[in-house]
């Protein structure tokens, strides 16, 4: 049995546990070409991304990116596949097994996340990621969201939008951004 019906999330006043693991469902045959309203809707929640964070960077590869749009073409048939990628919050993240103070963790629900407070920089995660869904920070950054905090010197990841989960909504920004975009590839 296949169910897309919504999880309902926790009651505020109750600890995380694993009853429910959260998870992000893409169908890559609704991704649009050229769309990228979900890489704008994560970088508005979350405050990273050139258009939103005070971020200084050197060169272009140090951008962040907790999403960004792919393209992938099966050399045998041109065939041209699009989806967004980030942290797939693995059932046994490499990024956590790699990490030698235990920032990088993954909750009782499913979510990988990195604790900022304990987090050293020292990028093992980054290593690991098969996805090559985490990002350095490199500098100091001001005008911070307060539901994503960011600190020079860490590691940081899509978070599935934790802070929604956690008070009760059932979806992520990206989510729903492509729904708006009447795209629905992203539940």
């Amino acid at each position: 049995v296949f169910l897309t019906a919504p999880a309902l999330a926790k009651p505020l006043d109750q600890p995380v546990t694993s009853d429910k693991r959260w998870g992000i469902l893409v169908d890559t045959s609704k991704c649009a070409d050229g769309c990228t309203a979900c890489v704008s809707a994560c970088e508005t929640e979350n405050g990273w991304g050139s258009a939103v964070d005070s971020e200084k960077r050197s060169s272009a590869e140090q951008k962040a990116q907790w999403i960004r749009k792919v393209q992938i073409r099966e050399k045998a048939t041109g065939h041209v596949t699009n989806l967004p990628l980030m942290c797939q919050h693995c059932e046994t993240p490499p990024c956590a097994d790699v990490c030698p103070t235990g920032a990088s963790f993954k909750r009782a629900d499913g979510i990988v996340l990195v604790d900022k407070h304990i987090c050293i920089g020292c990028r093992y995660c980054m290593m690991a990621c098969p996805y090559k869904a985490r990002s350095f920070i490199h500098e100091v950054i001001d005008n911070q969201t307060v539901v994503a905090p960011r600190g020079k010197g860490c590691v940081e990841s899509c978070t599935l939008c934790v802070h929604r989960l956690d008070r009760g909504d059932i979806s992520t920004a990206c989510a729903d951004a492509c729904a708006k975009e009447g795209h629905e590839a992203i539940l």
